[in-house]
């Protein structure tokens, strides 16, 4: 691995630590949410108002990957280091996680019977893709420990230090009846 490679692997090891300093479990803040479902509820509304009347049809499923411009920044990456995209591929390797997340997105609010509800499905569809880079991080543990002769438990602190980044941009980024290409219920024309 040259030096450049080195000195990024080392730099988002440092990140994930100082990221993970003082997360005392994994329960979400019942004050971030309580502000989060007050920021939102009127959104969900709008959006759910939307999704009834009669020229809402919902439009073709996309995806650009990972949203924010992580898959395309990723591929550029892997353009620049050749050795960085032989360890880690040319998307990232929680891409799929960010598709199936999307499809949640895409979709979001159609089958939600309240605003309540709405906000309850967007935040389990966050929840769930957190999780799922944390998975990817566990199932790619031994292959990193051999690359970058990092412990167990640094692994383990950079994709929660990811998957924490992620979900944090998310929650603030993907609220409902934006302009957002990423947001909730983007596959339904938007919110008037």
């Amino acid at each position: 691995m040259n030096l450049k490679a080195k000195v990024l692997a080392t730099i988002i090891v440092l990140m994930a630590a100082d990221v993970s300093v003082g997360q005392s479990d994994d329960e979400p803040d019942p004050t971030i949410d309580s502000i989060e479902r007050t920021l939102e509820t009127e959104r969900h509304e709008r959006l759910l108002s939307r999704i009834s009347e009669d020229d809402a049809t919902m439009n073709a499923f996309t995806t650009d990957g990972c949203s924010g411009g992580l898959s395309l920044s990723w591929e550029q990456l892997s353009e620049q280091f050749p050795e960085f995209a032989a360890d880690h591929g040319t998307r990232p390797p929680w891409e799929e996680c960010c598709v199936v997340h999307d499809g949640q997105y895409h979709a979001g609010g159609a089958t939600a019977l309240s605003a309540a509800e709405s906000f309850d499905q967007r935040k389990n569809s966050d929840l769930q893709l957190e999780a799922c880079v944390i998975e990817t991080g566990i199932e790619r543990s031994s292959e990193l420990r051999s690359i970058y002769g990092l412990s167990e438990q640094q692994i383990e602190a950079l994709y929660q230090a990811i998957a924490e980044l992620m979900y944090r941009a998310i929650r603030l980024g993907g609220i409902p009846c934006t302009s957002q290409p990423w947001r909730w219920g983007y596959g339904w024309p938007e919110c008037r």
